[in-house]
Formats: structure tokens, C-alpha cells, sequence
């Protein structure tokens, strides 16, 4: 089941990959990866996903302008 979730009280973007159960994370800046114990992402967790977001947006516009 994959489904994405916004929660604006903590600014947190949540995106299910796969139903699995988690078995560790590893944090990589703003982005938290939940994996499975076979290595399978599980889950992605933005941090401050509202400027996550905006900041990436903001890059493709500015390599899609030529």
C-alpha cells in the first residue's frame, strides 16, 4: 500500500513504499529512510518538508528554463 501523508503541525512528509515492517532507518539530512530487514525501503520521512519541497521545486523550474 503506498500512500503519502502531509502532517503541517510538525512539517513532516510522510511516503509509504511498502507494507513491510521496518527494521532500522538511516538519516541522510532533512530525509529519514525506514528499510526493511531485507534492505527494502519502507518508509521516507522529509523533515521540514514544506522548504524540502519548495527549495526542490524551485531547482527543476530553474533547469528547465533555458
Amino acid at each position: 500500500m503506498k500512500r503519502i501523508k502531509y502532517s503541517r503541525d510538525v512539517d513532516v512528509l510522510l511516503v509509504e513504499l511498502s507494507d513491510k515492517p521496518i527494521d532500522h532507518a538511516e538519516e541522510a539530512g532533512q530525509v529519514i529512510v525506514h528499510f526493511a530487514a531485507d534492505g527494502e525501503p519502507v518508509l521516507l520521512e522529509i523533515l521540514e518538508a514544506r522548504d524540502f519541497l519548495l527549495r526542490s521545486l524551485s531547482t527543476i523550474v530553474k533547469e528547465a528554463v533555458p
